[in-house]
């Protein structure tokens, strides 16, 4: 298989964390959707230029994170089961899936870009930061009885959220929530999410321009 990602996107690191859980092999394809060249050679063989897409081993192309980590939990059963058998569980790990896309990881994209442009809107930016405070507190309730996010295994659902609290530590006072705080901790100490930080660090460091927000 084939991975085109960029390790700064969040819905890359949010594959990322699949394959790694999954202990999948993969070959990586890091594009660097700032540059010119790479971009234009990624989009003359998928023109819609979308990150992160998967080319499995028979050479179909699948984007769309949550898409993608299905397809890798059914192919491979090494590693971490990422959606339960369970038809009533792997419903609650797909509609959290799609709360933190929609809701957390969409909106958060939105705060950044007006950030990145400097844009003055006091107003948008307290409307954007309302609606995650409280997508947070859903969150947070969520995690009261469990251990990660839906129960006691880790799942699709912790793919999708990782990235979103790891970027947002500094922003939003998390340690006023007292699951989500601990869940924090806890998801700091992942291996697979200890493996993508390594590989944030490294493409961070590549980027001297400043910052530039990737959903």
């Amino acid at each position: 298989m084939e991975l085109f990602y960029y390790p700064l996107s969040r819905y890359s690191q949010k594959v990322l964390i699949a394959l790694y859980e999954k202990q999948a092999n993969f070959y990586p394809r890091v594009i660097d959707i700032h540059d010119p060249f790479s971009r234009q050679q990624f989009k003359a063989s998928y023109p819609t230029g979308k990150l992160p897409l998967l080319k499995t081993r028979a050479g179909e192309l699948l984007p769309e994170s949550s898409i993608i980590i299905e397809y890798i939990d059914n192919e491979f059963s090494t590693g971490t089961q990422l959606i339960p058998t369970h038809p009533s569980q792997a419903l609650d790990v797909r509609l959290f899936d799609r709360i933190i896309d929609n809701d957390l990881s969409n909106q958060l994209f939105k705060l950044e870009q007006l950030q990145a442009r400097q844009l003055d809107d006091p107003l948008q930016v307290k409307h954007l930061e309302n609606e995650i405070n409280q997508t947070l507190h859903q969150l947070n309730n969520k995690l009261t009885d469990n251990h990660w996010l839906c129960g006691d295994s880790f799942t699709l659902a912790d793919c999708a959220l990782i990235p979103c609290i790891m970027q947002m530590r500094r922003r939003f006072k998390l340690y006023e929530f007292d699951a989500l705080d601990r869940y924090l901790h806890q998801a700091e100490l992942r291996g697979a999410w200890i493996q993508v930080e390594e590989e944030i660090a490294l493409a961070g460091n590549a980027i001297s321009s400043g910052f530039r927000p990737i959903p």
